[in-house]
């Protein structure tokens, strides 16, 4: 097992969600060999504190061996993976849910960073099913899906009662195979199908651009493992660039790492200086992420961070970090608030639960998860821009560098 699932190592892609595992109905199952009539839950070893009856899950099980014409030919394993997934659908949490050992092999595809599909992370907002971020140069990109985008039907399926990983596996497939996606767009007045071929997706990382004017571009497109070092190298390139002006585009960044995020924060703020807190609520004391102390850069760097609908998870707390310390101007759209941290269990070799733990806030006390960031400059960026290739967000952050106050 790969060693990022054994270390449970805290991540929040967006993408993707969370478990619990039904340690009651494990036993129980352990413990009863014969299930030919129903277990009254007060005979099991499951701990006495768990306030609920359970009687009526075991009549149901019992009900279907005895009156399910194909009862014998169901896999019992699948049977147990069914319920701890509908323990974790109670919790009314997007982001938490339950890997069975096929969902497991592709969580650890995407986290190496290379999967099949069009490179688009989901989640649900509202309710509703929508587009977080399409990863750059994958065919979501390519084909215009946007941030905020709302996917009323896969296919012919609709969404609206579809889990996220329900989506996902619905939206993936073979690579050269095609999926439509019906959606929504803000703005628009009728939904549209789009039809987009799958390929094989390299999750990309990191960009340079240093203009002709002097002003340094470093566009990051997701925080991974390997991220810490690329933007090292980055900054190395604006040093020798001999620039002031620095903008950090983390439009359409769907966040990954904590590490990552505390780690590049870090050029940026004093050692010891607050990144951000995870909440963990009333029983347990909160704990502090804090700068590792780089600290490279004098109060002259002049910083712009662009943001969008798409900037979730370790990009908000870059972000909101560099606005409460007035280390940079975000300019952009709202972000888009996944603010709560996962954590990784193993469960069995092949099963995972990704749970969420807590919340983040920012060195100010401000959640993410409840407000999103918003931008100091609100600009957006419409249909009309997109397709005279103008970015007006970009523009305005160059309009600040240039004028900014002394």
């Amino acid at each position: 097992m790969p060693d990022f699932i054994k270390k449970r190592k805290k991540i929040f892609y967006v993408l993707l969600i969370v478990v619990v595992f039904f340690l009651g109905i494990f036993v129980g199952f352990k413990k009863q060999p014969s299930l030919a009539k129903v277990i009254n839950i007060a005979n099991s070893e499951t701990p006495s504190k768990i306030n609920a009856d359970f009687e009526p899950f075991w009549k149901v099980w019992n009900s279907i061996n005895e009156k399910y014409p194909d009862a014998d030919k169901v896999d019992n394993q699948k049977r147990v993976y069914g319920a701890i997934a509908g323990l974790v659908s109670s919790l009314n949490d997007p982001y938490s849910i339950f890997f069975n050992p096929e969902e497991t092999k592709e969580f650890k595809e995407d986290i190496a960073g290379s999967f099949s599909g069009i490179g688009l992370e989901v989640g649900i907002k509202d309710g509703i099913l929508t587009a977080i971020s399409p990863l750059k140069d994958t065919p979501a990109y390519q084909a215009n899906i946007k941030p905020g985008d709302k996917i009323l039907k896969i296919n012919d399926t609709l969404t609206s009662d579809l889990s996220i990983e329900e989506a996902i596996d619905l939206i993936r497939g073979e690579v050269g195979t095609a999926v439509s996606l019906t959606i929504f767009r803000d703005g628009e007045k009728d939904p549209k199908e789009i039809k987009i071929v799958r390929q094989t997706i390299n999750v990309p990382t990191l960009e340079t651009e240093k203009r002709d004017d002097g002003i340094f571009i470093i566009r990051l497109y997701s925080f991974t493992e390997n991220s810490p070092e690329l933007f090292k190298k980055a900054l190395k390139e604006f040093a020798k660039a001999n620039s002031d002006k620095l903008i950090l585009d983390l439009r359409g960044n769907p966040g990954g790492y904590l590490e990552a995020a505390v780690n590049i924060s870090s050029w940026f703020l004093p050692d010891g200086k607050v990144i951000v807190t995870e909440d963990y609520g009333d029983d347990i004391s909160p704990k502090d992420y804090r700068s590792l102390g780089y600290d490279v850069f004098s109060e002259k760097l002049k910083f712009v961070i662009l943001i969008d609908e798409g900037s979730a998870s370790a990009s908000e707390i870059v972000a909101g970090a560099m606005q409460d310390y007035k280390k940079a101007i975000l300019v952009g759209t709202k972000s888009y608030g996944k603010g709560s941290v996962q954590e990784l269990v193993d469960v069995t070799p092949d099963t995972v639960l990704k749970i969420t733990v807590a919340k983040w806030l920012t060195p100010n006390g401000n959640s993410i998860s409840e407000k999103g960031l918003t931008p100091d400059y609100e600009v957006k960026y419409t249909k009309e821009d997109f397709e005279k290739k103008i970015d007006p967000q970009l523009n305005k952050a160059v309009e600040l560098l240039k004028n900014w106050p002394k």
